[in-house]
Protein backbone atom coordinates (compact mmCIF):
# COMPACT_ATOMS: atom_id res chain seq x y z
CA UNK A 1 0.00 0.00 0.00
CA UNK A 2 1.34 3.40 -1.11
CA UNK A 3 1.52 6.08 1.94
CA UNK A 4 0.36 9.55 1.15
CA UNK A 5 0.71 12.32 3.48
CA UNK A 6 -2.16 14.49 4.30
CA UNK A 7 -0.80 17.64 5.00
CA UNK A 8 -3.00 18.29 8.36
CA UNK A 9 -3.42 17.50 11.88
CA UNK A 10 -7.25 17.67 11.35
CA UNK A 11 -8.63 14.37 12.99
CA UNK A 12 -12.30 14.91 11.30
CA UNK A 13 -10.78 15.57 7.99
CA UNK A 14 -7.98 12.67 8.40
CA UNK A 15 -11.17 10.00 9.01
CA UNK A 16 -13.42 11.34 6.13
CA UNK A 17 -10.43 11.27 4.01
CA UNK A 18 -9.21 7.82 4.38
CA UNK A 19 -12.56 6.47 4.07
CA UNK A 20 -12.66 8.11 1.03
CA UNK A 21 -9.97 5.98 -0.23
CA UNK A 22 -11.07 3.15 0.31
CA UNK A 23 -7.95 0.92 2.05
CA UNK A 24 -6.08 1.83 -1.36
CA UNK A 25 -3.34 4.37 0.57
CA UNK A 26 -1.45 4.57 3.96
CA UNK A 27 -2.98 8.06 4.63
CA UNK A 28 -0.51 9.88 7.35
CA UNK A 29 -0.79 12.82 9.15
CA UNK A 30 1.96 15.86 9.73
CA UNK A 31 2.02 13.78 13.14
CA UNK A 32 2.17 10.75 11.87
CA UNK A 33 5.49 11.31 10.09
CA UNK A 34 7.26 13.55 12.51
CA UNK A 35 6.25 17.55 11.22
CA UNK A 36 5.36 19.48 14.08
CA UNK A 37 6.62 22.62 12.94
CA UNK A 38 3.74 25.01 11.67
CA UNK A 39 3.93 25.25 7.85
CA UNK A 40 4.14 28.68 6.70
CA UNK A 41 1.14 29.89 3.86
CA UNK A 42 1.94 32.87 2.19
CA UNK A 43 0.50 32.81 -0.76
CA UNK A 44 -1.97 34.95 -2.67
CA UNK A 45 -4.63 32.21 -3.61
CA UNK A 46 -5.59 28.96 -2.00
CA UNK A 47 -3.91 27.08 -4.30
CA UNK A 48 -0.39 28.89 -3.55
CA UNK A 49 -0.52 28.10 0.55
CA UNK A 50 -2.55 24.47 -0.69
CA UNK A 51 0.82 23.85 -2.59
CA UNK A 52 3.21 25.69 -0.35
CA UNK A 53 1.95 23.26 2.30
CA UNK A 54 2.30 20.13 -0.27
CA UNK A 55 5.61 20.84 -0.96
CA UNK A 56 6.95 21.26 2.37
CA UNK A 57 6.19 17.96 2.80
CA UNK A 58 7.90 16.42 -0.28
CA UNK A 59 11.07 18.49 0.60
CA UNK A 60 11.85 17.44 3.55
CA UNK A 61 10.31 14.16 4.57
CA UNK A 62 10.56 12.73 0.39
CA UNK A 63 7.19 11.82 0.78
CA UNK A 64 3.87 12.07 -1.85
CA UNK A 65 1.44 14.40 0.28
CA UNK A 66 -1.62 16.24 -0.57
CA UNK A 67 -2.85 19.50 1.06
CA UNK A 68 -5.49 21.94 0.67
CA UNK A 69 -6.65 25.48 1.36
CA UNK A 70 -10.30 26.83 1.98
CA UNK A 71 -11.93 30.38 2.71
CA UNK A 72 -15.01 32.49 2.01
CA UNK A 73 -15.57 34.70 -0.99
CA UNK A 74 -17.39 37.78 -0.65
CA UNK A 75 -18.76 39.34 -4.00
CA UNK A 76 -19.58 42.84 -2.13
CA UNK A 77 -16.19 42.40 -0.13
CA UNK A 78 -14.27 41.99 -3.54
CA UNK A 79 -13.72 38.34 -2.10
CA UNK A 80 -12.46 39.15 0.56
CA UNK A 81 -11.77 37.40 3.46
CA UNK A 82 -10.62 34.93 1.16
CA UNK A 83 -6.87 33.68 1.99
CA UNK A 84 -7.28 35.92 5.48
CA UNK A 85 -10.42 33.82 6.14
CA UNK A 86 -8.99 32.35 9.26
CA UNK A 87 -7.47 35.31 10.35
CA UNK A 88 -9.17 37.94 8.96
CA UNK A 89 -10.31 40.08 12.32
CA UNK A 90 -6.57 40.51 12.90
CA UNK A 91 -6.06 41.55 9.33
CA UNK A 92 -8.80 44.59 9.77
CA UNK A 93 -7.09 45.58 13.28
CA UNK A 94 -9.28 43.93 15.48
CA UNK A 95 -8.16 42.04 18.96
CA UNK A 96 -8.97 38.41 18.84
CA UNK A 97 -8.97 36.80 22.26
CA UNK A 98 -11.01 33.49 22.94
CA UNK A 99 -13.36 32.63 20.21
CA UNK A 100 -11.48 33.91 16.87
CA UNK A 101 -14.66 32.61 14.74
CA UNK A 102 -16.88 34.74 16.49
CA UNK A 103 -14.62 37.99 15.89
CA UNK A 104 -13.66 37.28 12.32
CA UNK A 105 -17.89 36.64 11.76
CA UNK A 106 -18.01 39.85 13.65
CA UNK A 107 -16.00 41.68 11.45
CA UNK A 108 -17.18 40.95 8.16
CA UNK A 109 -20.88 41.60 9.58
CA UNK A 110 -20.01 44.80 10.40
CA UNK A 111 -18.31 45.71 6.28
CA UNK A 112 -21.73 44.41 4.88
CA UNK A 113 -24.06 46.81 7.26
CA UNK A 114 -26.22 48.16 4.73
CA UNK A 115 -25.27 45.92 1.67
CA UNK A 116 -28.23 44.14 -0.47
CA UNK A 117 -26.22 42.37 -2.38
CA UNK A 118 -24.93 39.09 0.65
CA UNK A 119 -24.01 36.62 -2.48
CA UNK A 120 -21.12 34.30 -1.05
CA UNK A 121 -19.11 31.27 -2.06
CA UNK A 122 -16.81 28.85 0.24
CA UNK A 123 -13.84 27.84 -2.22
CA UNK A 124 -11.15 24.68 -1.41
CA UNK A 125 -8.27 24.07 -3.03
CA UNK A 126 -6.57 20.50 -2.75
CA UNK A 127 -2.90 20.30 -3.83
CA UNK A 128 -1.49 17.13 -4.82
CA UNK A 129 2.16 16.31 -5.23
CA UNK A 130 2.65 12.99 -6.44
CA UNK A 131 4.83 10.92 -8.45
CA UNK A 132 6.71 13.84 -9.44
CA UNK A 133 3.64 15.68 -10.68
CA UNK A 134 1.16 18.47 -9.72
CA UNK A 135 -2.33 18.63 -9.93
CA UNK A 136 -5.05 20.76 -8.16
CA UNK A 137 -8.69 19.88 -7.27
CA UNK A 138 -10.88 22.53 -6.65
CA UNK A 139 -14.37 22.49 -5.11
CA UNK A 140 -16.63 25.58 -4.56
CA UNK A 141 -20.10 26.20 -2.83
CA UNK A 142 -22.50 28.85 -3.52
CA UNK A 143 -24.65 30.60 -1.35
CA UNK A 144 -25.16 33.83 0.73
CA UNK A 145 -24.34 35.42 4.45
CA UNK A 146 -26.91 36.33 6.86
CA UNK A 147 -27.15 39.19 8.92
CA UNK A 148 -27.02 37.35 11.95
CA UNK A 149 -25.44 33.63 13.61
CA UNK A 150 -27.67 30.95 13.72
CA UNK A 151 -26.51 27.31 14.65
CA UNK A 152 -24.44 25.80 16.85
CA UNK A 153 -22.87 23.50 13.95
CA UNK A 154 -19.35 23.84 12.03
CA UNK A 155 -17.13 26.21 12.20
CA UNK A 156 -15.61 29.23 10.73
CA UNK A 157 -18.28 31.10 9.03
CA UNK A 158 -20.91 28.30 9.12
CA UNK A 159 -23.60 29.93 11.18
CA UNK A 160 -23.65 33.16 8.89
CA UNK A 161 -23.91 31.23 5.47
CA UNK A 162 -26.95 29.84 3.88
CA UNK A 163 -25.83 27.76 1.00
CA UNK A 164 -28.02 27.69 -2.15
CA UNK A 165 -31.02 25.63 -2.29
CA UNK A 166 -30.77 25.36 1.88
CA UNK A 167 -32.49 27.81 4.04
CA UNK A 168 -30.69 26.81 7.09
CA UNK A 169 -27.07 27.91 7.58
CA UNK A 170 -24.31 25.28 7.22
CA UNK A 171 -23.81 25.58 11.35
CA UNK A 172 -27.60 24.68 11.43
CA UNK A 173 -27.23 21.35 8.64
CA UNK A 174 -24.83 19.16 10.67
CA UNK A 175 -22.51 17.87 9.51
CA UNK A 176 -23.68 14.99 7.25
CA UNK A 177 -25.33 17.48 5.37
CA UNK A 178 -22.49 19.73 5.13
CA UNK A 179 -19.77 17.23 4.81
CA UNK A 180 -21.98 16.21 1.65
CA UNK A 181 -22.34 19.39 -0.43
CA UNK A 182 -19.33 21.50 0.98
CA UNK A 183 -16.69 22.60 -1.16
CA UNK A 184 -13.85 20.46 0.84
CA UNK A 185 -15.99 17.63 -0.11
CA UNK A 186 -16.05 18.15 -3.61
CA UNK A 187 -12.58 19.10 -3.77
CA UNK A 188 -12.07 15.70 -2.15
CA UNK A 189 -14.32 13.97 -4.22
CA UNK A 190 -12.11 15.11 -7.16
CA UNK A 191 -8.97 14.48 -5.56
CA UNK A 192 -10.32 10.59 -4.78
CA UNK A 193 -11.68 9.71 -8.36
CA UNK A 194 -8.05 10.60 -9.96
CA UNK A 195 -6.24 8.69 -7.15
CA UNK A 196 -8.39 5.39 -7.64
CA UNK A 197 -7.02 6.33 -11.68
CA UNK A 198 -10.02 7.22 -13.22
CA UNK A 199 -10.03 11.37 -12.58
CA UNK A 200 -11.68 12.72 -15.85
Amino acid sequence: MKTLVFASNNAHKLEEIRSILGGRFDVKSLKDIGCEVEIPETGATFRENALQKAQYVKEHFGLDCFADDSGLEVEALGGEPGVYSARYAAKNGVAVHDNKDDVNMDVLLGKLVGEENRKARFCTCVALVYEGETHYFDGTVEGRIITEKRGKGGFGYDPIFVPDGYEQTFAELGNEVKNGISHRARAVAKLAKFLKGDFQ
